[in-house]
């Protein structure tokens, strides 16, 4: 049995230039090939374990300290993205435990104010905002592009950033910021879920933190709830980690083999949803009754510019806005392919009316577009075809 952290003979560091990505995500997190023994064990679902004499002696002593489907699944991780990685049962926990472990009382954090909803409330309602507020820490908001974000640093203590956004898809230059924050004393924290690590990497961009729910891409099959940290100082690793073992903020073994199963396809279906991606923007962008098109790999896209350089491709989550609500509703009545859902990054394409839920500053006819796997041809016929009943 491998021990906590440690990484498996023959399978690659993310900074190691012999593998492509297709290998990397196949091969991440496996164990040493063993005769009659599985690719990736299954998971262990243990609470108490065999621990006899020095517990320090042991890898494994209780469930909610370490669990060996989480420690292949994080090794899998931190092969990708370049450093200690560490799982949670949600993108929100993952968010949390970040925000409630980083800024220390009287200190400021500053965040995009259009990043994703929940993070926003956390930070400015609920816990750990209740608890901001009660140790005199100030939540300062700017939008992502501009100077906002930069001229709010001094004091902070954490830079919180969300490139592509959600779900406006508005992309910061993360060096840049990272250099600003690092200036001014402050930790940075990316929120890299609509990028994965495979499409752009924040700890090499020079950011602390990666979060991201694998809800989304990174498992990609819409049944599966989980998050993760990614650090690129292992001390911020152990108070991350300490915080989750008190916390008891931790994941499931059986949902944590099955992200490790579902990362091997990572880089075909992302791959097959940035190709399908930029042929729908292209379509949308030119279509009479659509406007307001985001999609950073659009070269006409004010975003276009900054994610040429920091990201490897664009992914599959496309913005668009249609006249009003009731046009969105005959869109999806229309659409044979369309699954009307929160979320993304799934196999099936998916879409969904944001300003429904009234969290975000869209107009009502905003939709975000989750891109699946279906064919490319199949789905631009189908487009079609809805938008003629708009």
């Amino acid at each position: 049995m491998s021990t906590p952290g440690e990484r498996p003979h023959g399978v690659p560091a993310a900074s190691d230039s012999r593998w492509h990505d297709g290998t990397r995500v196949v091969r991440a997190g496996l164990p040493d090939a063993t005769p009659g023994a599985p690719y990736l064990p299954g998971p262990v679902f243990a609470a108490p374990y065999h621990v006899s004499g020095d517990p320090a002696d042991s890898p494994y002593t209780y469930g909610r300290f370490h669990n060996p489907s989480w420690n292949a699944y994080e090794r899998a991780l931190e092969a990708l993205e370049g450093g200690p990685c560490l799982l949670f049962p949600s993108g929100m926990a993952a968010t949390a435990a970040v925000l409630a472990t980083m800024v220390p009382p009287g200190r400021k954090l500053v965040m995009p104010a259009e990043s994703y909803y929940t993070t926003r409330v956390i930070a400015t309602q609920a816990f750990p905002g209740a608890w901001f507020a009660a140790q005199g820490i100030e939540v300062v908001t700017a939008p992502t592009v501009g100077d906002g974000l930069r001229a709010a640093l001094d004091g902070a203590a954490l830079l919180w950033l969300e490139s592509p956004t959600n779900p406006s898809l508005d992309v910061c230059d993360i060096a840049a910021l990272a250099r600003a924050a690092h200036d001014a004393g402050a930790l940075v924290a990316v929120d890299n879920t609509t990028a994965t690590p495979l499409l752009q990497q924040p700890l090499a961009l020079g950011a602390d933190f990666a979060v991201v729910s694998d809800t989304k891409a990174m498992t990609g099959h819409a049944d599966l709830v989980l998050g993760h940290v990614a650090c690129r100082d292992a001390a911020h690793a152990e108070t991350i980690r300490t915080w989750r073992t008190r916390m008891g903020v931790i994941a499931g073994p059986m949902e944590a083999w099955l992200a490790h199963r579902s990362l091997a396809t990572l880089d075909v279906r992302l791959s097959r949803q940035c190709d399908t991606a930029i042929a729908i923007a292209t379509m949308l962008a030119a279509h009479p009754k659509v406007h307001g098109v985001r999609y950073p790999g659009l070269p006409g896209d004010p975003s276009y510019a900054i994610a040429s350089t920091q990201m490897k491709r664009f992914g599959g989550v496309i913005s668009f806005v249609l006249p009003d609500a009731a046009a969105v509703a005959r869109f999806f009545a229309a659409s044979e392919l369309i699954y009307e859902a929160t979320s993304f990054g799934g196999v099936h394409t998916s879409a969904e009316r944001r300003a429904r839920w009234g969290g975000d500053a869209v107009p009502e006819g905003f939709v975000r577009l989750s891109i699946g796997l279906e064919d490319v041809r199949d789905l631009l016929n189908d487009f079609e075809r809805a938008l003629g009943a708009v």
